[in-house]
């Protein structure tokens, strides 16, 4: 059973890159194949990752050991199962610091905690620094999580669903931390999210996962004014929207992604699909990766949904000039 097939992207330094789709679509599992934290029986078994010059796949475990933390951070979705519950956050994070720069001084790392504490807003850091991840609520956890992914200044960070159990107040916050980490740092983000709200106001770029493969990319704003993809736009149907209440129940997509140990000869989301449905093409041939706009989409229509959309996309670009 192969989780993720096919995947082919580019992330840029300074570039928010977000990846969506439903649970069990390989969002997760391409993050971890990226870092090569895949644990058995799963396996990476073909393709490349490269950063900057170097394939990280031929690299020995010892490098990549290097790479995680220092080069590439992941932000978990979970900051308690992160966190260590019996060492204090200021230990965890000086650890983070020493075990790739050994040279820094205990007392440094410290002094380089307290700086990081401060730098994603947990409050009185020089005394919070000594408290364990229990004395702190959700959001300040994941605050934690962040100033450990920034510690080494690593280019690219990968947030894994790094806001799914907050509040919206505490996400809006935990976005601004990574942003400024974009800003200030120059580091990339890949963010995995099923949120298509953070999306619009996040990220630069948008890849849409369906049954392990990216069945469309975008921008944002091509995603959101005129989707290509039949999924893209089922799951922009389904944000609730208080003024559709009125006009009934929200929107669902039927069915359930399929299962990646019995693929369909066809596109995956076929028996899901209003467009496809029935459709022989649809049914026994795999979609091709057509170019669209800025992006790339795979369904057999896409050229046609393009064009259809034509006329809006040309409508909203002179209502925003104007």
């Amino acid at each position: 059973m192969r989780a993720v097939r096919g995947v082919s992207f580019e992330v840029r330094r300074g570039e928010k890159v977000g990846i969506v789709g439903e649970s069990g679509s390989g969002k997760s599992a391409l993050a971890l194949s990226i870092l090569r934290l895949i644990a058995p029986p799963g396996e990476v078994v073909g393709g490349q990752v490269w950063l900057n010059d170097r394939d990280l796949m031929r690299l020995r475990e010892r490098e990549m050991a290097h790479v995680r933390g220092s080069e590439i951070a992941l932000i978990f979705q979970d900051p308690m199962t992160a966190l260590d519950p019996v060492m204090t956050i200021g230990a965890q994070i000086v650890e983070s610091i020493r075990k790739h720069r050994p040279d820094v001084s205990r007392k440094e790392a410290r002094d380089r905690a307290i700086e990081l504490l401060r730098d994603v807003e947990v409050p009185l850091a020089e005394r919070r620094i000594d408290d364990y991840p229990h004395q702190l609520s959700g959001g300040m956890r994941q605050r934690v999580v962040i100033a450990i992914a920034l510690a080494n200044d690593p280019p690219l960070l990968i947030a894994d669903e790094p806001t799914t159990a907050l509040d919206v107040t505490t996400q809006a916050q935990v976005l601004d931390v990574l942003e400024r980490a974009v800003e200030e740092r120059g580091a990339a983000v890949i963010l995995i999210t099923h949120n298509l709200g953070i999306v619009a106001d996040f990220c630069d770029s948008v890849k849409v996962m369906y049954a392990g493969r990216l069945v469309e990319q975008a921008t944002p704003t091509d995603l959101f004014r005129s989707p290509i993809h039949p999924y893209s736009e089922a799951l922009l149907r389904s944000i609730p929207d208080p003024a559709r209440l009125e006009q009934g129940p929200l929107p669902t997509i039927p069915g359930a992604p399929p299962s990646l140990a019995n693929l369909p000869a066809g596109c995956a989301f076929e028996p899901r699909c209003p467009l496809g449905r029935g459709v022989a093409i649809c049914k026994n041939t795999a979609p091709p990766v057509i170019p669209i706009g800025q992006g790339v989409a795979e369904c057999h229509f896409a050229e046609e949904r393009w064009a259809d959309n034509e006329t809006m996309r040309k409508e909203a670009a002179a209502d925003d000039r104007s």
